[in-house]
């Protein structure tokens, strides 16, 4: 099955304060968003994983690009994925991107141990999705705990699908929930 690409949109952010002391190095925190033919849309399919495949090619392009406009591997410590299908898509058409845009994630952050938190729904277009954030080596860090709202205005068509990937270098500005902290990371199971 064909994806084919209609646009690829890249954000950036750089978060200085939240109301309180205005750090020097600020948080960075981007998504890489393509927005995509859905080959499945309006009818019933029993085979899907098929299409994953199809996908990996894309979820390495799109964390390639999202890498470089974050300024390099260095510091990325947080990431996410989402996808939204138009109207005419179904929920598990945005299971699809389970595989494709976590495993090009941790793929090319080597030293990821973390399960990639996800969302996906169905949705009309213009509606925004919540990307969900952790951290990459520890899931229970919870200075990392955050989403990134995308929307596209003219996303996803009813015969489309958006997919997101989200990366962040720091934790959240001003962090102060304790728990287990970035610096205390055992790395033995992508939990603590």
């Amino acid at each position: 099955m064909e994806f084919n690409i209609r646009k690829v949109i890249l954000l950036k952010e750089e978060i200085f304060h939240e109301n309180g002391p205005v750090q020097i190095i600020p948080r960075l925190r981007g998504a890489a968003i393509a927005i995509v033919a859905n080959p499945y849309a309006g009818k019933y399919h029993q085979d899907l994983q098929s299409g994953t495949e199809n996908l990996k090619e894309l979820g390495l392009m799109l964390t390639d690009r999202l890498i470089s406009s974050l300024g390099g591997i260095k510091g990325i410590d947080g990431y996410g994925k989402a996808a939204l299908a138009g109207e005419n898509g179904e929920l598990e058409h945005t299971a699809l991107w389970h595989v494709p845009g976590g495993y090009a994630m941790r793929q090319r952050l080597s030293n990821s141990k973390a399960i990639v938190p996800s969302a996906m729904k169905v949705a009309g277009m213009g509606s925004s999705i919540d990307i969900p954030l952790g951290h990459t080596n520890a899931a229970y860090v919870r200075s990392h705990f955050d989403a990134y709202e995308v929307n596209v205005t003219d996303s996803p068509r009813a015969n489309e699908i958006m997919f997101c990937l989200a990366m962040t270098k720091g934790p959240r500005i001003h962090n102060r929930m304790g728990g287990l902290e970035a610096k205390d990371i055992l790395g033995e199971d992508g939990l603590r």
